[in-house]
């Protein structure tokens, strides 16, 4: 891997907010000064202030939790999905005044939120890049200079964008043309927006020749094709793409078996899909054809959830359990570092929509749960636009549906279509802002 600058240069943040926000920044960390600030965290935040950051998080959490609850939930879930939700894209059309959510978040600002970043902002006059929006107003309220917003989904809320965004200073790093798209709906200029691609760790990317990435996606695709179904059609492509010597020779089961990933949410929902998988694949975990990575992120609670049910499976069918890890840890730079090592070694990623759905530029086929809130069902049609997911089926029948995908090369097929069509620069990419001021205009398909 490329080596990275030692010097810093940004404050680089984040709000503690669920994974999302997190993840789109802890690949900037070696650009930081002090790596990632994690706003409203008990380390970094005034005690005042975090109380602030408590409702809000509490709210964010309710909304990823509400919908799994019996009777009530679908309703009360759209009620408050409605204060987040994203209009239609067409007809394109002028919506750069305010809203509500606007209003809201400027209060909070003008509360207190963000306040204590923003004083240790104030000691080192670096550019801002932040991953939440509250952050990026707060600064420009507080005068300081060079604020850059990293959008973390592929369609947004007007409340990332300024109430006056033509008088605004803030700048934008948007993953895809849709957030560029919307940005321009809300009134941000051209010229403060920069089609970056979302930032995603180095260690899965490599150099700027993509040397790690090249190398776990011919893997990949050996694993990928158990029939020789995708291969004969994309060989001359795959071969110019990833280079020969990342293609490897032994291809289909000899090349080992195939691992699905299965991550939960930030705050922890949709858990029980990952216990209904673990049921569903349960034979062929045994026989060898699957692995499977049970993800529960930063969530003790999951963590035991999923450790019960792979207790079960202990007892029932042993050989199962023995292909078979669960994902977790309680900090961020612990957890970040595990999921970054499990992603080298996994063939399919089974998420909702969230900022995950850009990890498709990986060559990592996503199944797409159940998407929660508006941001995700935008996120979830930019993935089908691409090709780069495929909505789940039913869960328990997994051992079925998913098998079938594997042995028509369709997943081999989402895995190269996803690789092409989703930016991969993004962390090298702002990068090179920062430390220009610009960034060229790419000629290579995989640059643009």
């Amino acid at each position: 891997m490329a080596k990275v600058n030692t010097e810093p240069l940004a404050w680089v943040t984040a709000a503690d907010m669920g994974l999302g926000h997190k993840r789109a920044a802890w690949p900037l960390a070696p650009y930081g000064k002090n790596g990632v600030i994690i706003a409203g965290s008990d380390v970094n935040t005034d005690p005042d202030e975090l109380a602030l950051w408590n409702r809000l998080r509490r709210t964010y959490e309710s909304l990823s939790r509400i919908k799994s609850w019996p009777l009530v939930g679908n309703a009360l879930f759209g009620l408050m999905d409605a204060l987040m939700s994203i209009p239609t894209a067409y007809p394109f059309r002028d919506l750069s005044k305010p809203t509500i959510q606007n209003t809201f978040v400027d209060k909070l600002v003008d509360q207190g939120l963000c306040r204590t970043f923003i004083r240790q902002a104030q000691s080192d006059p670096l550019p801002i890049v932040t991953t939440f929006y509250a952050q990026a107003i707060a600064a420009e309220k507080a005068g300081l200079r060079r604020i850059y917003c990293v959008i973390c989904d592929a369609d947004i809320n007007r409340v990332w964008v300024s109430a006056n965004p033509k008088e605004s200073r803030i700048e934008y790093f948007v993953p895809c043309g849709r957030a560029l798209r919307r940005l321009k709906q809300y009134g941000v200029p051209d010229e403060r927006i920069y089609m970056t691609g979302f930032p995603l760790p180095l260690e899965l990317i490599g150099d700027e020749e993509l040397s790690i990435l090249r190398r776990d996606l011919g893997q990949r695709l050996a694993r990928l094709d158990p029939q020789n179904r995708f291969w004969p059609l994309h060989v001359h492509s795959v071969e110019h793409f990833l280079g020969k010597e990342n293609c490897p020779d032994v291809r289909g089961p000899a090349a080992g078996p195939v691992t699905i990933t299965f991550a939960v949410g930030g705050a922890g929902a949709q858990k029980e899909i990952g216990s209904a998988v673990l049921r569903a694949l349960g034979p062929r975990l045994a026989n060898g054809s699957f692995r499977l990575n049970l993800v529960a992120g930063k969530r003790p609670e999951v963590a035991a959830y999923f450790r019960e049910h792979l207790d079960h499976m202990i007892h029932t069918l042993p050989e199962a359990a023995q292909a078979v890890r669960i994902v977790f840890n309680p900090e961020d730079s612990g957890y970040f570092a595990e999921f970054s090592s499990a992603l080298h070694d996994t063939d399919i990623l089974w998420t909702k929509p969230s900022e995950l759905s850009f990890y498709t530029g990986l060559g990592i086929p996503i199944i797409i749960a159940p998407p929660i809130g508006s941001q995700e069902v935008h996120n979830r049609e930019w993935l089908m636009e691409i090709q780069g997911g495929f909505d789940q089926k039913e869960p328990e029948y997994a051992g079925e549906w998913l098998w079938d995908l594997l042995q028509e090369g369709r997943l081999a097929e989402c895995a190269w279509d996803g690789f092409l069509k989703a930016r991969k620069y993004g962390t090298y990419k702002i990068a090179e802002i920062l430390k220009t001021g610009t960034m060229l205009r790419e000629t290579s398909p995989l640059k643009r």
